[in-house]
């Protein structure tokens, strides 16, 4: 009876904790979304319209993650190795960290300060991750070189649609 119980609660949190795909794979951004700001490791305040802009006519990839984050930290490897395989794309990191001081010291540990980074510092919760239903990190979305989504929800970077999106995308 006690491995019974204890064999359901186990089910009962790993189903109510774990990632749920999307209902609709969206292709464009909301307005709300664009205009969301962020900070780059400097302070600097800037919205995800002005970043896809800085990309506009390439390939990007867009990497959602945590130094906090368990899983965000064992898909590093294979998300240097997309980004190695890649040399001519774009990789944008977006961070979830909880402060500045987090988020700073994030990327010091992890190797991440020749990278673009930025990070949320109004939180999960706000009109971007919103929009794309953000419920789960680490998430890779691929936007095409016009700036709209061409994958819309990846989990981890070994998945064989993020890479099948960018060879569509560079023929």
């Amino acid at each position: 009876m006690k491995q019974l119980l204890t064999f359901i609660m186990m089910s009962v949190f790993t189903l109510g904790c774990s990632q749920k795909t999307p209902n609709v794979s969206k292709t464009e951004f909301s307005k709300e979304a664009l205009d969301q700001k962020l900070e780059d490791e400097n302070g600097k305040s800037l919205t995800i319209n002005e970043i896809l802009k800085k990309h506009q006519g390439k390939v990007l990839v867009i990497d959602f993650w945590a130094g906090w984050c368990r899983d965000c930290l064992k898909a590093m490897p294979k998300a240097k190795e997309l980004e190695q395989n890649n040399p001519d794309i774009d990789f944008v990191f977006l961070s979830l960290e909880q402060s500045k001081e987090g988020f700073d010291k994030s990327l010091e540990k992890h190797n991440m300060k020749d990278k673009e980074n930025y990070w949320f510092s109004t939180g999960w919760k706000n009109d971007f991750n919103n929009y794309i239903d953000l419920n789960w990190i680490p998430r890779y979305m691929v936007i095409n070189q016009k700036s709209s989504i061409a994958k819309y929800y990846a989990i981890s970077p070994e998945d064989p649609e993020i890479q099948k999106t960018i060879d569509l995308l560079l023929k």
